[in-house]
């Protein structure tokens, strides 16, 4: 049977050594679709360069996308790991182009960087360089997820989506445009609250290395030698080793954002744990 629904159009942006996880963004918005669309009157429309755009010498090649794709995306999905791509000339890349121009428009981008192994003469250096100046300039714009495997990106996603429908202004917005708004907002909630709760090892691992703390704490502590990240008198790795403060960083950063920390001093170094995540502690073990 028909039935009515809004289109939220969602832009995959990543360039070519992140095939897996573009096919993985439209199966999990196709997952979604499937079991949400006709209860909830959204559907997620998976879109990018090489399904909804054709041959035409009417103009610069990533012009024509931005025009004709990206403009009509009310969401963005960007995916890297050792690479951003080939330059536009006005670009690092297209995929960077395209992040530029969407938050322009005001409208969210969810960036992912893969941390999966990768054989280091397979590496381009110059790519690999401008990969490092696309995560720190992301960093420093908002809330960026790192992810270890294809598995852990098609879990992420799944929830994060699920975040954004219910929290980001602009989607929100789409979303609160139906006439049963109300009861959709209260549906996307109680998804959420049942939703198990999937964690990174690391962020699991400070989750219950905290709950052992006699005040439940974990601190970030930025000092000249490097970036101390303890809790419980135990320190979670090398102050000096910049991958490993990366990813620690990353692992409280997602008990954060999942309200199982709190930031206690506003500061982004005191961060203490919630009713939340002391009860998910408990499960872990």
């Amino acid at each position: 049977m028909a039935y009515d629904a809004t289109v939220i159009e969602v832009m995959i942006a990543s360039p070519s050594d992140v095939a897996e996880e573009r096919q993985i963004v439209r199966e999990v918005l196709h997952e979604w679709n499937a079991l949400h669309a006709r209860e909830r009157g959204v559907v997620l429309m998976p879109a990018g360069w090489e399904t909804h755009s054709a041959p035409d010498l009417g103009g610069r090649a990533q012009d024509l996308i931005n025009k004709r794709v990206l403009a009509h995306c009310d969401v963005l999905v960007g995916i890297f790991w050792t690479r951003v791509g080939s330059p536009t000339g006005t670009a690092a890349s297209g995929s960077v182009e395209e992040i530029e121009e969407h938050l322009k428009l005001g409208r969210p981008v969810m960036l992912y960087f893969s941390d999966a192994p990768v054989k280091p003469d397979s590496v381009d250096s110059a790519q690999y360089g401008k990969l490092v100046a696309l995560k720190e300039w992301a960093k420093e714009r908002g809330l960026v997820a790192f992810y270890e495997s294809a598995g852990d990106f098609r879990e992420r996603l799944r929830r994060d989506l699920t975040l954004n429908l219910r929290d980001n202004p602009h989607l929100r917005s789409l979303v609160d445009a139906k006439d049963d708004s109300p009861d959709l907002v209260a549906t996307f909630e109680a998804a959420l609250a049942r939703e198990p709760v999937t964690l990174s090892e690391e962020a699991r691992e400070a989750l219950r290395t905290a709950a052992t703390d006699k005040n439940g704490i974990i601190m970030i502590l930025r000092h000249m030698g490097g970036t101390a990240i303890q809790s419980a008198g135990r320190a979670f790795c090398d102050a000096k080793d910049r991958r490993a403060v990366a990813r620690w960083t990353a692992a409280v950063e997602e008990l954060r954002d999942r309200d199982l920390v709190r930031d206690h001093s506003g500061k982004g170094e005191v961060f203490e744990l919630s009713d939340a995540g002391y009860r998910l502690a408990e499960t872990l073990g």
